[in-house]
């Protein structure tokens, strides 16, 4: 069933696990992820970032999401990752999107703040969760671009809360959107300081390349929610080019589908296991 994010994470928070949360592109992945969690009787959070959107449109994304919800026996959510305007975060909410980012991240603090509230406002009379980012998740994907990044303060984090009224808030603690270009070093000591001063969920963006070891960490000092994007591209795209070079006759779609639902599928389940939320449906 379709749910919002809000329960999820808090009983996620409570559990000391985080719930994946995985960029969706098309139909094929959306049937993936919903597989993937069947199997793990796991909750389930799709994203879609504007750029997605800007290809297919909120309505068509979120009528494939909803479509594999209402058969589904685990909660799934449909959220706006980086949601990069007002008016966009707001198109999203009409939709019937459950759960909504802002990133106000390339903003001054205070500018960040006013259009996050704007957001928390606008969401609360619908019981729609909204996430915000502070500091800024470096790297580039899609139109997104947090050139080197910028660490969360955890004093700034406290106020930033308090004065939003946000649901979930994305630290800066080294990660980065996209492939990562050598072995990412995060401040996990960052993340316990934050995670000491202020009580919503933590989210970890640029989950992509970080080891086993790194999530866990992350998530044991206080991440709720982990993002995956980029493996998920490149698992599908893998599936399609292995069918091509064995068949290269292969013209049907749909089979070019099945293979890359496969590969998404495992790699979904095994960063579902990493985040710990099997049986947490």
């Amino acid at each position: 069933m379709l749910v919002t994010t809000k329960e999820m994470l808090l009983k996620a928070q409570k559990g000391n696990y985080a719930v994946g949360a995985f960029n969706v592109e098309n139909m094929e992945m959306v049937m993936a992820v919903i597989a993937a969690a069947e199997e793990l009787n796991a909750p389930v959070i799709m994203q879609t970032t504007p750029s997605t959107v800007k290809y297919a449109g909120l309505d068509y994304y979120l009528a494939n999401v909803a479509t594999a919800a209402k058969n589904a026996k685990v909660p799934v959510a449909m959220h706006l990752d980086h949601g990069s305007s007002f008016s966009l975060a707001m198109q999203a909410l009409r939709q019937g999107y459950t759960s909504i980012m802002i990133d106000g991240s390339h903003s001054v603090f205070e500018e960040n703040i006013a259009i996050t509230k704007s957001v928390v406002d606008a969401c609360k009379p619908s019981n729609i969760p909204v996430e915000a980012e502070l500091g800024k998740v470096g790297g580039k994907e899609d139109d997104l671009d947090g050139g080197d990044g910028g660490y969360t303060d955890p004093k700034e984090a406290l106020e930033f809360v308090q004065k939003t009224g946000v649901n979930s808030l994305a630290v800066a603690i080294g990660t980065a959107h996209g492939v990562y270009k050598g072995e990412p070093k995060l401040d996990l000591d960052r993340l316990v300081e934050i995670s000491k001063v202020v009580d919503v969920p933590l989210v970890l963006h640029g989950a992509s390349g970080l080891s086993e070891e790194a999530v866990k960490e992350s998530i044991k000092r206080g991440i709720c929610k982990v993002n995956f994007a980029t493996e998920l591209r490149i698992a599908y795209t893998d599936g399609v080019k292995e069918l091509l070079e064995e068949k290269p006759e292969t013209i049907d779609p749909k089979k070019y589908g099945v293979v890359g639902i496969e590969k998404v599928k495992e790699l979904v389940k095994n960063r579902m296991m990493m985040c710990g939320c099997q049986n947490q449906a």
